[in-house]
């Protein structure tokens, strides 16, 4: 049983968002939800993560850059402490709990509790594995006990707060009837004081113009919430090994509204001849842009088209780039004037699709595919899709007319803007490759590989559970494409064949609704379209039901210092 205690008042405002209310917290005897009762093993949960050490090379780092990595690295760290109070609005009572408990298994629960910041399986639809009570759809960006009706309600009463009560970067408080918005750099200060410290430490050192103005404009971001002029300095980053990206980036935790950035930061090291190999598809980004199947209005020609595209090894990881799914590539930064402005970034994570590629989705393609079509998957396609996707979230609508007001798609789709977006580049990533086949950028004699591992890929997404947006996107994706033919069950083989030519016309015809659901801001479609879709059938339930010796995803396991 849990107890219901009242939250202690700590010392500094910043450690105790939630202090003024009450909740159920783990009792030093709690008995957690974490036997094989309902359904859940946490034995079994754990055994879908791998662990992996990665061992980068960085040997041709000199002292100097050796020296800011090692900064970046403590700095990444503290993104970490303020990640895990965003995510769990009971940290640390959460943990200090399971740590005093006397049960057999409690250091099996540790380290459960670390593996996703909280005491929510991120692979098990975030079902508590330590007391009962469901992860807030707000996480800790909100009152626990806040809905989103209460929320749009408050905000129609109070348009004079709109604009703070939803910026990216503060929490919504309660303040008796009224509600406040804490900006991040009050209510993090005591981790993000000596995390500017670090970046101003670390600028001081490098001798690369580029990397010193960023990591001088990211540390004064860091004490002032205005993150404008350092990401513009974040896409001028050049002539250095040294791609970090560190700050408050996605809003997928943020499943209340969609609205309040994460605390993240990747720390990796580009491989130029890589980086370089694949820098030649950028100079199509515009004309992917006017390739999009949709009408000729919906088209946005107003993002910058820069585009830089990076490969990199990893070296540290922090915040929302810690817990759960492993992130293979990102495109930042997610501001829309910036976008508008320079374009966005594309870095992919070589080293962690490389473990990817080789643990989960090659051991899985006999399993979803015929015989005659599972030897088609391909760690090129895997990394091509990767970085097509990652491009393809530049594509597409960003700043949209409503009702005659000037919005965006995020504000206006909410929590269910994160899913499609993702499908969104999944789909458009596969559109993009059969452009450049068209082009004879690839061959375009290749296309049972793109289809195949593009297949085999929405299953290894799709295990990461509907709750977490690739995943939610992925079975919608599936759904949809299996309902145009692209896809079809073999009785006999049990396994799924692929028809090329329907995969390419379903193709085509799923993106373009999604992107006219984007285009129009449509909040109402999008989520009966995703209630509809994103559902799986016993047919993907049998087949992923064949793959529990085989990770759901990785744990990385970098250096402490290089």
């Amino acid at each position: 049983m849990r107890k219901t205690l009242l939250l202690a008042l700590l010392a500094s405002t910043a450690c105790t968002p939630m202090a003024s209310e009450t909740r159920t917290a783990a009792a030093t005897d709690a008995a957690p939800v974490s036997d094989k009762a309902e359904g859940y093993d946490l034995a079994a949960q754990r055994a879908k993560i791998a662990r992996i050490d990665m061992n980068p090379d960085t040997s041709f780092l000199n002292d100097e850059q050796r020296q800011v990595v090692n900064l970046l690295i403590q700095a990444s760290d503290l993104m970490s402490d303020i990640y895990i109070r965003q995510r769990d609005p009971w940290y640390p009572q959460d943990r200090k709990a399971i740590e005093r408990s006397r049960i057999a298994i409690r250091d099996e629960l540790l380290d459960m509790y670390d593996l996703n910041f909280g005491p929510w399986d991120a692979l098990a639809e975030l079902h508590p594995f330590w007391g009962t009570e469901e992860m807030p759809l707000g996480a800790n960006f909100y009152p626990t006990d806040m809905t989103r009706e209460e929320f749009d309600a408050y905000l129609k009463a109070h348009p004079e707060q709109k604009e703070e009560l939803t910026s990216l970067y503060t929490v919504v408080r309660r303040d008796g009837d009224r509600l406040k918005a804490v900006p991040y750099s009050v209510e993090y200060k005591q981790w993000l004081e000596p995390a500017a410290q670090l970046l101003d430490k670390a600028a001081a050192i490098t001798t690369n113009p580029s990397l010193k103005k960023f990591l001088s404009l990211r540390a004064k971001a860091f004490r002032t919430d205005d993150y404008f002029e350092s990401e513009l300095a974040w896409m001028d980053l050049k002539d250095t090994p040294i791609e970090v990206a560190i700050g408050p980036y996605e809003v997928y935790t943020d499943r209340l509204y969609g609205a309040k950035a994460a605390f993240e930061s990747f720390v990796t090291l580009k491989d130029p001849e890589e980086s370089a190999a694949l820098a030649k598809y950028k100079r199509y980004l515009k004309d992917m842009e006017a390739n999009l199947p949709e009408p000729e209005e919906y088209k946005n020609f107003r993002r910058g088209f820069e585009s830089p595209i990076a490969v990199a090894e990893q070296v540290h990881g922090g915040g929302d780039n810690v817990p759960g799914v492993q992130t293979i590539a990102f495109n930042l930064p997610n501001d829309e004037r910036v976008r508008e402005a320079k374009g966005a970034k594309k870095v992919i994570l070589s080293n962690v699709l490389g473990a990817k590629y080789e643990r989960i989705l090659k051991p899985m393609a006999p399993l979803v595919l015929v015989s005659d079509q599972s030897g088609l998957v391909a760690k090129k396609y895997m990394q091509l899709e990767t970085l097509f996707h990652e491009l393809s979230h530049s594509l597409g609508p960003g700043t949209i007319t409503v009702d005659g007001r000037e919005t965006t798609v995020d504000a206006e789709l909410k929590d269910q803007a994160s899913a499609l977006e993702e499908a969104k580049a999944d789909v458009a990533g596969v559109w993009n490759i059969l452009f450049m086949m068209d082009k004879g950028e690839l061959p375009a004699a290749e296309k049972p590989q793109l289809f195949a591992t593009y297949l085999a890929g929405i299953f290894r997404a799709v295990r990461f559970g509907t709750e977490e947006a690739h995943g939610r996107g992925a079975a919608m994706q599936y759904r949809f494409l299996q309902d145009q033919g692209a896809f079809a069950w073999d009785p006999a083989a049990q396994r799924f064949r692929v028809n090329d030519a329907k995969m390419e016309a379903g193709v085509r015809t799923l993106l373009n609704t999604i992107l006219t659901m984007q285009a129009k801001g449509d909040y109402a479609g999008v989520k009966a379209f995703m209630a509809k879709w994103a559902v799986l059938d016993p047919h993907a339930e049998q087949v992923i039901g064949t793959m529990d010796h085989i990770p759901v995803d990785i744990q990385p396991i970098y250096p402490e210092q290089i």
